[in-house]
């Protein structure tokens, strides 16, 4: 059965539509260019009635030592999402400084960059299938731009991963069929605008991720 993140969230509406639609992820971004950018103090406060009951996860994009430890210190996530260049061993050094898991992030827009992820398998608790950015654009991801899932289809990887990019309450139940993807994130897709989460589209999300 698939399952869902909801990334990017910044409102105690949209916390408590991604729990009552059972995701099993939820995402907070730590990444000032981002629409979704969120202090870390106040992720925290949105996190504290949630934790336990779902993954917290702190998304970031080469993310300084100084703010890993302002992320364990006010939110204390279960995973740290890397979006950006990090190396393997950025993302051992990540883990072991935080005791969080790690999702590595791949851009991709071909099957070769698919095989990029295969470095990452030994360090990364999950794998997250990304579609490459345009050219302008100064976000790795959350663009709304997608990659032709089928490149993914009857691939095995030694880590559960997500499929993200372009997804939305309509076209999440073909991404799955065309991918077999056993989890999948979604942001811009549930938004009314840049950063700013419909709880409407999240429960839309949610129900048609378990209808299937």
């Amino acid at each position: 059965m698939t399952t869902a993140k909801i990334c990017g969230l910044s409102t105690p509406e949209a916390v408590k539509a991604a729990l009552d639609g059972r995701a099993s992820h939820i995402g907070f971004v730590f990444f000032p260019k981002s629409p979704r950018d969120i202090d870390p103090a106040a992720a925290g406060r949105l996190a504290l009635p949630v934790r336990g009951r779902v993954k917290i996860v702190a998304v970031t994009v080469d993310p300084s030592d100084a703010l890993l430890d302002r992320l364990m210190k006010t939110l204390a996530p279960d995973l740290i999402q890397v979006h950006g260049k990090e190396t393997p061993n950025r993302a051992r050094d990540i883990a072991a400084r935080t005791g969080a898991g790690i999702i590595k992030a791949i851009s991709v827009s071909t099957a070769q960059d698919i095989e990029g992820a295969r470095a990452f398998e030994e360090v990364a608790e999950h794998l997250m299938f990304d579609a490459k950015p345009p050219q302008d654009s100064n976000l790795p991801g959350g663009t709304g731009a997608r990659f032709d899932w089928t490149l993914l289809k009857n691939r095995r990887f030694k880590r559960p991963w997500f499929l993200a990019g372009g997804l939305d309450p309509w076209n999440v139940r073909d991404a799955v069929e065309q991918s077999d993807a056993p989890l999948v994130d979604v942001s811009s897709g549930v938004e009314r605008g840049p950063g700013q989460k419909d709880p409407a589209l999240v429960s839309a999300f949610l129900d048609a991720v378990r209808r299937g």
